[in-house]
């Protein structure tokens, strides 16, 4: 299965994205194998550094960085996916400033919504920040469901009891990007936090 060809946007109503930078994964995974599903901001604002891109793309950097603090011998994007985890983003297109509208959030659950549907396996979500906490919240509460996780600092959240679908949900902090490489702290609750996941 490729998310791509199942997950598309008809109106591309948001005004504080740049549209011609949508992206979902168009990478091959067995649904039935994932066992976790990261999902962290937005698509990069340069093609060439999304997740699943060739060669040595930002987003795969970092992450495969995150995954090794965690313990992890992985090397490239390929090595997590074995590892059962999923990658992708909560805004399908790259953001054009440094916020994110709430509405935003909101239009582009729906795309997240239809494309987490084909996971049926999952047993841990990480949200690598509060855009990918906010667009789980959105799903749910569109369900009739309570917020999955209440309002608060990151740091304060880290580590409730707190599920999905079933699934078990760990708020956290960006991983995609530079800025990873700079906040060392934050580096060292992100690991923690896919350590935790991973043992689910």
């Amino acid at each position: 299965m490729q998310p791509a060809d199942l997950v598309t946007c008809e109106r591309f109503p948001c005004a504080d994205v740049a549209h011609d930078g949508f992206a979902v994964p168009g990478v091959d995974v067995d649904p039935s194998s994932v066992r976790i599903v990261l999902i962290s901001e937005c698509a990069a604002p340069d093609a060439a550094d999304d997740y699943y891109a060739p060669d040595d793309p930002l987003f795969a950097r970092t992450t495969v960085a995150a995954f090794r603090d965690a313990g992890e011998q992985v090397s490239s994007i390929a090595d997590i996916l074995d590892l059962g985890v999923y990658l992708t983003t909560a805004i399908k297109c790259a953001k054009t400033a440094y916020a994110i509208a709430p509405a935003t959030v909101k239009e582009c659950s729906f795309l997240l919504d239809r494309e987490l549907a084909h996971f049926p396996s999952v047993r841990a979500y990480l949200l690598m920040g509060d855009v990918a906490i906010a667009a789980i919240n959105a799903i749910a509460v569109r369900a009739g469901q309570k917020r999955v996780v209440p309002a608060g600092p990151t740091y304060k959240l880290r580590g409730g009891d707190f599920t999905f679908r079933g699934a078990r949900v760990f708020p956290s902090y960006l991983q995609a990007g530079p800025s990873f490489f700079i906040e060392k702290r934050k580096r060292e609750m992100i690991a923690e936090d896919i350590a935790a996941a991973l043992r689910v």
